[in-house]
Formats: structure tokens, C-alpha cells, sequence
């Protein structure tokens, strides 16, 4: 009796073995959201080169940086010579919403130290939102690394582009930076067709605006502060519930 051919694997970092089908369905799960970040990243890159730094620049930031808004930020801030301290905290609080994605991201599937860090660094909003709307029984912890892998890509390669092409983008040009509004429009959009009713969909709007009207600086911390609390009380409720009804 013959053996069946066996399937064909890509070797990441001379050790593990990755079916390239997984590579594959990671190339496509990144595409929409490339779509975005790509242009995305030509805005950045244009901005980097339009204050004056080189272009060079654009590839340290989204190479090391790699945090979407805050790097348009950060850009600013270098160029104002802004002190260490200051971007330190500045970053603190742009970022800190992504305290609360450790509480879902499935960074228990990914397996080795060295793709654990890197999906740390990598976790921005979109590879977020991709990885707690996917379904964990088919998406394996290896595609979600090498989802993220993608994603950095298109970034790097949008500012690196963007860079090179400064010299020939007007400097008026306006829309570009719309890209990243537009792209959170489908990944909501995403995020609630996966979500079965409206009651979280609507807790975070309804956090979204309260936090506007408190205080519009200090939107994003109380509006994530306030929809972590009432997921932790819907929680609490669904499980006293459960078992008084067992």
C-alpha cells in the first residue's frame, strides 16, 4: 500500500513546519484589512518626509513603533524634540486600550517564546480584531502570527513607498489619513455580525458617546475603562444566573 503525498509545509525560523495552506488562508484573511493599512502607511510615510526627517524615518517607526496612531503622533513629537518623559506618557495613554486586549487575545493557541513576543508587539487594533472574531477551532495560533506578519508588512511597505514618493504627492493633498477610519468601519461591522445580539455593540456606543460628552481629551481611556467594567458585570450577571437556573 502506497503512502498519500504529503502535505506541502514552508520551514519558519529553521525549526517549526508550517503547512502553507495555513500561509496561504493567512494571506487572504490580511488582504481587506491591507487594503487599508497600506495607504495607511503612504500617509505616514508622506508626513515622516514632509517634517523635514528622512526618509528612512518611516521605516524605523513602523519597524519598531509599529502602533498606527501613535506613530502620526510620534512623528510630532520628534520632530518637536519633545522630551523622553513626554512620550513615554504620551504613548501610555494613545496605547492604553491595549491593556484590556490581553484579557481576550488567544495568545495561549501560539506556541514558542519567540512568536509570543513577536504577537505582543504586533497586536494592534486590526490583528486584534481579527484574531477574537475568528473562529478558534480553525484558525490556529500559528495563522494568527502569521497574519500579523502580513499586516506589518503592509505597513512597512506603505511608508516605505510613501517616503519614496513625498517628493511627488502635493502637499495639500487631504483623505488619505480617512483610510484608518474607514478600515475600523469593517472591522466593527465584522465584529458585530459575529457577535450573536446587539447588547455589546450597543454597551460600547453607548460608552463611546457618555465618554465624548465627559471628556472629550480623555475619550478613549473612559470609554474603554467604562465597557471593560459593564463586560465584567454582564459577565458576573450571565453566571449567577446560570447557576441559579441549574
Amino acid at each position: 500500500m502506497t503512502e498519500s503525498a504529503p502535505q506541502s509545509t514552508a520551514v519558519v525560523a529553521g525549526a517549526e513546519v508550517l503547512p502553507s495552506s495555513e500561509i496561504r488562508g493567512a494571506l487572504r484573511a490580511s488582504l481587506p484589512v491591507g487594503v487599508g493599512l497600506f495607504p495607511l502607511g503612504i500617509a505616514l510615510g508622506v508626513l515622516v518626509v514632509q517634517q523635514g526627517l528622512s526618509p528612512w524615518w518611516a521605516l524605523v517607526f513602523t519597524s519598531l513603533i509599529y502602533a498606527g496612531s501613535l506613530e502620526f503622533v510620534a512623528v510630532g513629537l520628534v520632530t518637536a524634540m519633545a522630551p523622553l518623559p513626554y512620550i513615554a506618557l504620551t504613548a501610555l495613554l494613545v496605547n492604553f486600550r491595549h491593556v484590556f486586549y490581553a484579557l481576550s487575545f488567544p495568545l495561549d493557541t501560539i506556541k514558542g517564546r519567540a512568536a509570543r513576543l513577536y504577537s505582543m508587539f504586533a497586536l494592534t487594533d486590526e490583528a486584534y480584531a481579527m484574531a477574537v472574531t475568528s473562529d478558534r477551532k480553525t484558525v490556529s495560533g500559528r495563522m494568527i502570527v502569521y497574519t500579523q506578519l502580513y499586516l506589518h508588512a503592509y505597513w512597512i511597505g506603505g511608508a516605505g513607498l510613501g517616503a519614496i514618493a513625498a517628493q511627488w504627492i502635493p502637499d495639500n493633498i487631504v483623505g488619505m489619513d480617512f483610510a484608518l477610519t474607514a478600515l475600523f468601519v469593517v472591522l466593527s461591522i465584522e465584529a458585530v455580525r459575529a457577535q450573536r445580539g446587539l447588547a455589546v455593540p450597543l454597551m460600547g456606543v453607548t460608552c463611546a458617546v457618555v465618554a465624548r460628552l465627559i471628556d472629550v481629551d480623555r475619550m478613549l481611556p473612559l470609554a474603554m475603562g467604562a465597557f471593560v467594567s459593564l463586560l465584567v458585570l454582564r459577565y458576573v450577571l450571565t453566571r449567577q444566573k446560570g447557576a441559579a437556573d441549574a
